[in-house]
C-alpha cells in the first residue's frame, strides 16, 4: 500500500444526469444561473471542450468507471449491466487505502455481479429512480425514503463525509438522478420560471435541410413531448407553432427548476467542505454524463453526436494545483476521468484503461502529443422510443464526421445494399449550429477522404471493429 495516503487528495466527483453545459452559467448560459456550480469554476478551471464517447446514461457511465471505450467494457446500450469484476478506479482507489462511497444514480444493474463493487458504502437508485420519495438500495437492502431525490442523495452523501475515518483520504461519486426525465421539481422551486419565457434556442425552428434521414426521423423533437412530461395537455386551439412553443416553455422551466435544486445541494457539499477546512486538499469536479437537447435543433433528449449532446460539461477545482479561474480548450473525453482520478491518487494507470489522465492539462501544460480528435459510437439502433440511426464518427477541433451505418443493416446484421449509409460532415468553424451538412460538397471533397482516413485510425487505435 502507498504511504501517508492521507497526504494524498480526497476525491469528490459529482455528476447529474442529461445536464447540458449550456444549462449553467460559468458556460455562459442564457437561461439560468448556476451559482453554486460556478463557485467549482471560479475557484478552478472549466473545460470547453469535454465529450462523451456515447451520448447515453448507462454506457457512459461504464466509461467513467472504466477508462474504456463501450466496445471494451461491453456497456453499450441501456440494456447492458456493468460487470462488477471489471477493473474500475473506485475498486484501484479502496484497495490502495482511499475510503469509496457511491451515493445516488448508478445505472448499471443490480443484483449479483451487477451491484456497486469498489465501494465502502453504497446507496443507489434502482434503475433511474424516482423524484419524490425514492426507493434506494444501500448495501443490498431495499428503503424507502421520504423527501426529494436531489436533497436525499445529498444528505447521504454529507451523512457519510461527517461519519468517515478522517484520517484517511475518501472518494466520494455523488451522482444525482436531476434533471432526468420526466423533470419533477421541488416544491422549493416549483414556481420559479413562471412569469417569464425562457429564450428559444436559435436551431428551434431546425427544417434538418441537407442532413441525414437520421435527424428527420428522430422521434425526440418538442411536438413529442407528452403530457408526464408536460404536466397536462396543452391548451385548445393553438395552431401547431403555438403547441410547440408551449410544450417547450412547460419542458424547459421544470428542466431548469430541477438543476436549481441541484445547485443549491452543489452548495451544501462546499459548504461542508468550507466548514471542515477540506476544500484545499479535496478535487471537486462537476460534470453530467452527457450533454442534452434544450430545444436545440427542436429537440429535447441526447444520443446523436451533435454538439448540444455529445459535449459534457467537467468543472474542477484543487487549489493546491489547480489555478483559480482557468479555462482550457483542449479535447477531454469520459474516459479519461478514471486514469485522471488514479494519477492524483499516486497509482498506477492500468494498460487496458483506453484513457489517458488530464492532471497536466489541469496544470495549464497539455503535452504536444495530446489527442487532436475523438471517436464516437451510439449502437441503439431504432430503440423503440426515440428512434435514433446507430453511428458512429469523429470530431477534431474544427470538422465532424458522422456515418448512420446501421440503416443499411438487414434483419439479420448483414448488407442491404438498397438502403445506401448516410454520412455528414460539419465544419464547426463556418457552421457552429451544425445546420449544413458538406459531405457531398465538392469543397470539401479532399477533407472527406482524410477525415475518413483519421476516423478508421481512431476505430484502430480503440480497437473498435465497427462496420465500413
Amino acid at each position: 500500500m502507498t504511504t501517508n495516503t492521507s497526504k494524498r487528495p480526497n476525491i469528490l466527483f459529482i455528476m447529474s444526469d442529461d445536464h447540458a453545459s449550456h444549462a449553467i452559467s460559468a458556460y455562459g448560459s442564457q437561461i439560468n444561473v448556476t451559482p453554486n456550480i460556478d463557485r467549482i469554476a471560479e475557484g478552478g478551471m472549466r473545460l470547453d471542450n469535454c465529450f462523451c464517447t456515447n451520448s447515453i446514461c448507462t454506457p457512459s457511465r461504464a466509461a467513467i468507471l472504466t477508462g474504456q471505450y463501450n466496445h471494451i467494457n461491453g456497456v453499450k446500450t441501456l440494456a447492458d449491466p456493468l460487470d462488477g469484476r471489471m477493473t474500475t478506479f473506485p475498486k484501484l482507489l479502496q484497495k490502495d487505502g482511499y475510503q469509496t462511497a457511491i451515493v445516488g444514480k448508478w445505472h448499471l444493474g443490480h443484483g449479483g455481479h451487477y451491484d456497486p463493487t469498489g465501494f465502502d458504502y453504497w446507496s443507489v437508485l434502482p434503475d433511474q429512480g424516482e423524484y419524490h420519495n425514492p426507493v434506494m438500495i444501500e448495501m443490498g437492502v431495499s428503503q424507502r425514503f421520504d423527501g426529494y431525490v436531489t436533497d436525499i442523495i445529498t444528505d447521504k452523501s454529507l451523512h457519510w463525509l461527517k461519519n468517515r475515518d478522517k484520517e484517511r483520504p475518501f472518494m466520494l461519486m455523488c451522482h444525482h438522478k436531476a434533471p432526468h426525465r420526466h423533470w419533477e421539481p421541488d416544491k422549493k422551486h416549483m414556481h420559479l420560471y413562471e412569469d417569464i419565457d425562457i429564450p428559444e434556442p436559435e436551431t428551434f425552428y431546425d427544417d434538418y435541410a441537407t442532413r441525414s434521414q437520421a435527424a428527420v426521423n428522430a422521434k425526440m423533437r418538442i411536438e413529442d413531448l407528452h403530457e408526464l412530461d408536460t404536466k397536462g395537455a396543452p391548451p385548445a386551439g393553438l395552431t401547431p407553432e403555438q403547441e410547440k412553443q408551449w410544450k417547450y416553455q412547460r419542458y424547459i422551466k421544470d428542466y431548469l427548476r430541477c438543476i436549481a435544486s441541484v445547485d443549491d445541494n452543489v452548495g451544501r457539499l462546499l459548504d461542508y467542505l468550507d466548514e471542515e477546512d477540506e476544500t484545499n486538499d479535496t478535487i471537486i469536479i462537476y460534470t453530467s454524463d452527457q450533454g442534452f437537447f434544450l430545444g436545440d435543433h427542436g429537440w429535447f433528449d441526447k444520443r446523436f453526436m451533435y454538439e448540444e449532446s455529445l459535449r459534457m460539461p467537467f468543472l474542477i477545482r484543487y487549489p493546491r494545483a489547480i489555478q483559480a479561474g482557468t479555462v482550457s480548450d483542449t479535447m477531454i473525453l469520459n474516459v479519461d476521468f478514471a486514469p485522471t482520478f488514479l494519477d492524483y491518487a499516486a497509482l498506477p494507470i492500468p494498460e487496458t484503461m483506453q484513457g489517458r489522465s488530464i492532471r497536466s492539462v489541469l496544470s495549464a501544460e497539455t503535452p504536444a502529443d495530446w489527442r487532436t480528435s475523438m471517436y464516437y459510437r451510439y449502437w441503439m439502433h431504432l430503440d423503440g422510443a426515440h428512434e435514433v440511426y446507430a453511428h458512429y464518427g469523429m470530431r477534431t477541433q474544427r470538422y465532424k464526421l458522422i456515418y448512420y451505418y446501421a440503416e443499411a443493416l438487414g434483419t439479420t446484421g448483414s448488407r442491404d445494399e438498397s438502403k445506401p449509409p448516410e454520412w455528414e460532415l460539419f465544419d464547426l468553424a463556418e457552421d457552429p449550429y451544425e445546420l449544413r451538412n458538406v459531405y457531398y460538397s465538392p469543397d470539401y471533397e479532399q477533407l472527406v477522404k482524410a477525415l475518413t482516413l483519421e476516423m478508421e485510425q481512431l476505430m484502430r487505435d480503440v480497437g473498435d471493429e465497427a462496420l465500413h
